[in-house]
């Protein structure tokens, strides 16, 4: 006994899989990746940080910077001795460009922290910024004009680290 088998074209497949690959990229477009997302309310930029945290002289963290047309976009690694970025290593392709191009253009926490400030006092459209328990900034978004596209920033910070020599916050 044969059973018969449906046949479905070939071109209605591969334009639903084309369709479903379209669909799937827009969604992914957008100012962040998913991975991302914070449900938290967000706290607004303090010169104190979340919980009183004060920038060490030396730290190390990562940054995925994000969002806008800036000089500044991509993933780096970026170590912090006496206040000044001392190492800043691309992650992405992104990341090393901005390493060899413009070196000076990766911040510290407290620029960050600073731009975010900065943002809330010129009354910008949106100055958040998320700490972490240990009061730490983990997210800060910026957008300061409502109606203009791509002037937002976005920053991500992870892997935080004080390292030795830190006892005296770069205040």
């Amino acid at each position: 006994m044969t059973t018969a088998r449906s046949r479905v074209p070939v071109r209605v497949l591969a334009s639903a899989a084309l369709v479903a690959g379209v669909v799937g990229a827009a969604s992914a477009c957008g100012d962040e990746p998913s991975a991302y997302v914070l449900k938290a309310q967000p706290t607004p930029a303090s010169s104190a940080g979340g919980a009183g945290w004060k920038e060490p002289s030396s730290y190390a963290y990562t940054l995925r910077s994000g969002a806008g047309e800036r000089s500044l976009i991509g993933t780096f690694r970026v170590t912090v001795r006496d206040g000044k970025v001392s190492e800043a290593v691309g992650l992405d392709d992104s990341g090393r460009r901005v390493v060899k191009e413009l070196p000076d253009q990766v911040p510290t926490i407290g620029a960050l922290l600073k731009e975010a400030e900065r943002a809330e006092r010129e009354k910008a459209h949106k100055a958040e910024t998320r700490y972490a328990a240990d009061g730490h900034p983990v997210r800060i978004t910026l957008d300061w004009d409502k109606a203009a596209i791509d002037d937002e920033a976005l920053y991500v910070i992870s892997a935080y680290k004080p390292l030795g020599g830190m006892a005296q916050p770069n205040g």
